[in-house]
């Protein structure tokens, strides 16, 4: 009975710590306060204009981002024909702990008299860093228990959680799809997990094969990643910057679909479409959220980046998944290292060059919107010109633009280096040897 009742009492355990941890420090953001007489519908209230309130330009992306978790992600993973069940309902487990305690872990770092502020962006940016533990499950698909998931999420998104505080709170890097700290860091995460618990049986296992209608599920998740990634990509962003992801990560996405299906056929044999290559179709998740940044070049940019992007992925598909099982003892379920990780690396890589190209003469004043750190410092005489034009700009460090992507890159070794020894400090923790493996 104890051992049939370990995953019940862990999952109760944890969610009555997040009701505690929820009523003692968790309270309404301003736009969610019904003390808060400028957010309300109230005809009573003179002057109110509840149209303000973010929750009238987030919720539609909110609800975006959630079906691409709940089911884009889910359905994704049920391409193993004995873990259909598994991959969407485990997936489901996972997102919803990883969004509560996401919450707590995003916010901890900006606390107002002691109390965390919640709002409809807090949702999304909870569930952005859900995506983090969904990324690492698919490296894991079919290796660990129930149980030894939900304590992998819990450790993983406190170490998300810490390593995003450090890169965009400290670094101020330019991350808005999260290619560097969702994206990157889940990928790495769980391949140095499946690296410490590498076992030779789980290579070429049965089990990991898939059947006509599992791969038909698994496009399905496919479909609706790729329909949403645009908000994905751009949910974060305002204004003309969440215009111009919008416009450039479709067009990436659809020039990536082409140089896939291309790639796919030339590097099979039989010269034959491979399904599981193609279920990747969504891997510029970690691309397009640079596409914001540029202003006069970026569209065709951005169908070159696409192209590229689907040619390294289905190569890394075929090529590089099979080296890592045989030689590097890193069996990636999913391919996550094609999807996510290598991708990740390509969009800071490209990101740092953009950054570095940055200027007012392509992007104007809002050029300090999307690079805080750039806007000439506090009492300068360039701020004050700023700042009677653009009222909202703030101080920043002035820095220059080479210094700007040089912080980019730095993010981008210090996630992988935290990524990569979380994940390995995580695999060998006795929490999860403790349980017995799926396999």
């Amino acid at each position: 009975m104890w051992k049939r009742g370990k995953f019940a009492l862990l999952v109760l355990l944890i969610e009555i710590a997040f009701i505690i941890v929820y009523g003692c420090v968790v309270v309404y953001d301003p736009d969610a306060d019904a003390s808060n007489p400028s957010h309300s519908i109230s005809a009573s209230l003179n002057g109110s204009n509840y149209r303000e309130n973010m929750l009238e330009d987030y919720y539609p992306l909110f609800q975006d981002v959630s079906v691409m978790i709940f089911i884009g992600f889910g359905f994704l993973m049920t391409f193993m024909k004995k873990y259909g069940y598994s991959a969407v309902a485990l997936n489901m487990l996972l997102a919803c702990i990883a969004v509560q305690w996401g919450i707590i872990m995003q916010n901890v770092w900006h606390t107002h008299h002691g109390k965390l502020h919640i709002n409809v962006f807090s949702l999304i940016n909870a569930e952005f860093g859900s995506a983090t533990v969904l990324i690492s499950y698919g490296a894991l698909l079919g290796k660990l228990s129930p149980i030894q998931l939900v304590v992998m999420c819990m450790i993983e998104i406190t170490i998300f959680g810490c390593n995003e505080h450090l890169g965009v709170g400290i670094y101020k890097t330019a991350d808005i799809g999260g290619s560097i700290f969702l994206h990157t860091f889940g990928a790495y995460f769980g391949l140095a997990v499946t690296f410490v618990l590498y076992r030779k049986e789980f290579c070429e296992h049965p089990k990991e094969g898939a059947v006509y209608h599992s791969d038909i599920f698994a496009m399905i998740g496919t479909i609706y990643l790729w329909l949403f990634w645009p908000s994905f990509n751009s949910a974060l962003g305002l204004g003309d910057d969440r215009h111009r992801a919008i416009i450039n990560t479709y067009l990436s996405l659809c020039s990536c679909v082409l140089i896939s299906f291309a790639t796919s056929s030339l590097v099979d044999g039989k010269n034959r479409f491979n399904m599981e290559a193609l279920l990747n179709l969504f891997r510029l998740e970690a691309i397009i959220y640079l596409l914001y940044l540029s202003v006069k070049y970026l569209t065709p940019f951005a169908m070159i980046i696409g192209s590229l992007a689907g040619f390294i992925s289905v190569m890394g598909y075929h090529f590089l998944t099979p080296f890592l099982a045989k030689y590097c003892r890193i069996h990636d379920t999913c391919g996550v290292n094609n999807l996510h990780g290598m991708p990740g690396i390509y969009a800071a890589l490209v990101s740092a060059i953009v950054v570095s190209l940055a200027s007012e003469d392509n992007y104007g004043y809002s050029l300090y919107e999307i690079f805080g750190y750039m806007s000439p410092a506090a009492n300068s005489s360039k701020l004050a010109e700023i700042q009677s034009q653009y009222t909202e700009i703030e101080p920043g460090k002035g820095r220059t633009a080479s210094l700007q992507a040089g912080y980019q890159l730095i993010a981008l070794v210090t996630t992988l280096a935290v990524a990569i020894g979380g994940g390995i400090v995580t695999g060998q923790s006795k929490f999860i040897f403790y349980f017995d493996f799926f396999y």
